[in-house]
């Protein structure tokens, strides 16, 4: 199989099911920005961090890859499994909830907004947490997306950030105060 199959010269791309929408859909933005965060994440995890986030993050890569299957699939009563989903559920929002609170114990309380930035790691998840966020704002406009999947990137967005702090603290690199 070819990378090119020239299918999308004319702007447009297929969708799972087989249905043709225009690149500039709402549909095919959401999944972008899934994918982006998802390079930013590979770029974190390149970067070196704690074993302890990696698998975290490694578990974040693999949800997000059947999030954007499962945003690109135009049929809303699928049945097909993606990383063994059908969507993502309550639970997936639950471990992130649980990953926050674990991590967030060995951290200081926060007393005002902090620059993103620190480690190379650190800086590089708060890009991902941005992206995520600009994938949230892209989901909710576009058709189709069900409420978990919203909650799912509000929670991971917190998470990235939390993260990003957990990593910086742990390298030793102060917050900057804004």
């Amino acid at each position: 199989m070819k990378i090119y199959t020239k299918t999308g010269d004319a702007g447009e791309t297929g969708l799972f099911g087989g249905a043709r929408v225009s690149k500039a859909d709402p549909r095919v933005d959401a999944y972008g920005e899934i994918d982006e965060a998802n390079a930013c994440i590979g770029v974190v995890r390149a970067a070196g961090v704690p074993a302890d986030t990696d698998a975290m993050l490694d578990r974040i890569q693999r949800d997000l890859f059947a999030l954007g299957a499962q945003l690109a699939d135009g049929r809303p009563d699928t049945k097909k499994t993606y990383e063994g989903k059908t969507r993502l559920g309550d639970e997936d929002v639950e471990r992130l909830e649980g990953w926050i609170d674990v991590l967030e114990s060995e951290l200081p309380p926060l007393t005002s907004f902090i620059l993103a930035g620190g480690s190379p790691a650190g800086a590089t998840l708060h890009l991902a947490r941005t992206v995520c966020r600009r994938a949230e704002r892209r989901m909710v406009t576009s058709p189709g997306v069900q409420p978990t999947q919203i909650i799912y990137v509000n929670r991971l967005s917190d998470l990235l950030f939390v993260i990003a702090r957990v990593v910086n603290h742990r390298a030793g690199v102060q917050e900057v105060e804004w």
